[in-house]
């Protein structure tokens, strides 16, 4: 399983650090994510998934179904 949100879609980002002497080394700023099993009221299972931290917040306040109806992802993809 890749490093991306299964909901967002959010994965990693690329850039550069930069030491105290403005050294420049490439560096994979990856997403913070969870694996989380998340319970599915409509079909009365639990489903684990692989979530950034904002995807869970968002679930903790919309709730699952209006969470996957608002980002346009079907209970099959995940």
């Amino acid at each position: 399983m890749s490093h991306k949100c299964a909901i967002s879609g959010v994965s990693h980002q690329n850039g550069n650090r930069v030491s105290h002497a403005n050294n420049k080394t490439h560096h994979i700023f990856k997403a913070n994510l969870q694996t989380k099993r998340i319970y599915i009221p409509s079909e009365k299972r639990y489903v684990k998934v692989k979530l950034s931290t904002r995807m869970i917040r968002t679930i903790d306040k919309l709730g699952v179904e209006a969470t996957l109806k608002k980002y346009n992802v079907a209970l099959a993809d995940l």
